[in-house]
């Protein structure tokens, strides 16, 4: 057996306390505490997805009981969209921080199989 029957988790672990879906985005909420500027978390999103939610909708963190939203960024700094996650993954992600804010930026793509590149263009309008 490869694994370990056991192991210590990271200290800078963080489990979703709740996923919610409205205005047309996702919004992952992280238990309360201090994100230091430029240290890395891994969030996992233990909830699942709200079967309402589209596809394209970008996804924002809020912390604790906090009103205030973070983006969830890609690696690239384009805003991640719900395509570029699943439920029960872990995603590194480095807090980055500014004047008046900050975000989470996952670390390398995402694990999921899928992009949020377009199969093919032929002129008109994408379907979902």
């Amino acid at each position: 057996m490869a694994c370990k029957p056991v192991q210590k988790l990271c200290p800078n672990l963080r489990i979703s306390q709740g996923v919610t879906y409205a205005s047309g985005v996702l919004t992952v909420n992280i238990p309360a505490g201090d994100y230091q500027n430029g240290c890395v978390y891994g969030i996992v999103i233990a909830q699942n997805i709200p079967s309402t939610t589209i596809i394209g909708a970008p996804v924002v963190i809020t912390i604790g009981d906090g009103t205030v939203t973070y983006p969830l960024l890609k690696c690239n700094g384009a805003q991640a969209t719900v395509f570029n996650l699943d439920t029960r993954h872990k995603y590194l992600c480095r807090v980055v921080t500014s004047s008046n804010g900050g975000s989470f930026r996952m670390l390398g793509n995402s694990c999921c199989s899928h992009s949020d590149a377009l199969r093919s263009i032929n002129g008109t309008a994408p379907t979902a």
